[in-house]
């Protein structure tokens, strides 16, 4: 698709950080992203340069995603990841094939309970900032589609997993309701969307690449 480019961004920044680099880099006003990726998220984020191409932005937003997730077992977290306090809930050293059960039981359309520290809309805010106020949240459950999982490796109490989804699940739910399912717990420690519909993680420019490429490039429109 013509100025729609998979760009890798690294854990750190946030997704709109990447597009104020974009912008500043074509010296277009109108960029915009598909698919937010969290700071401590890595990977695939697609990004549209120009008034035509944020306009087809909406439609990649709703294609198949494939993620690695690595998640910690045995401890929770006030907002279902790194950044958040944690609780040692049961240290109890679970067998893969104890997993595999419980991992397949997510595989089809399934509820899911977004994050309160997410960037869903609750009374027209954001989730995340009513949460940092210490106000009081109920999410209700949104249906979502997990199309894959696969454990890649498991090592108590660190569980990786390939997850393919539709659009709209939240990965860290999912690691907190697999720890729920197996009665000990568990938090994301790291995510890498490696695809987003055919913009994959092979095809993807870092800001330094997408610059080059710009530069050795007539126009943008």
């Amino acid at each position: 698709m013509k100025n729609i480019f998979p760009v890798y961004k690294p854990k750190g920044p946030t997704s709109n950080d990447i597009v104020v680099k974009i912008k500043k880099i074509t010296g277009i006003k109108k960029v915009g992203h598909a698919g937010t990726l969290d700071p401590l998220a890595s990977g695939v984020l697609v990004i549209g340069v120009g008034r035509e191409a944020t306009k087809k932005l909406d439609s990649i937003v709703e294609k198949e995603k494939e993620y690695i997730a690595k998640i910690k077992l045995g401890e929770t977290s006030s907002t279902d990841d790194e950044e958040g306090e944690k609780s040692i809930k049961q240290k109890i050293n679970k067998t893969k094939k104890q997993i595999e059960r419980v991992t397949s039981q997510f595989v089809g359309s399934i509820k899911q309970v977004p994050p309160k520290f997410s960037a869903i809309k609750v009374s027209g805010q954001e989730a995340y900032k009513l949460a940092r106020q210490g106000k009081a949240l109920k999410l209700g459950p949104r249906d979502v589609e997990i199309k894959e999982i696969e454990i890649i490796n498991y090592q108590w109490p660190y569980l990786a997993l390939r997850v393919v989804t539709g659009p709209g699940v939240y990965i860290r739910s999912l690691a907190r309701d697999i720890g729920e399912k197996l009665k000990t717990g568990g938090y994301l420690v790291d995510l890498e969307r490696t695809r987003v519909g055919d913009f994959t993680k092979e095809k993807s420019m870092t800001i330094d690449e997408f610059k080059d490429y710009f530069l050795s490039r007539e126009s943008i429109d």
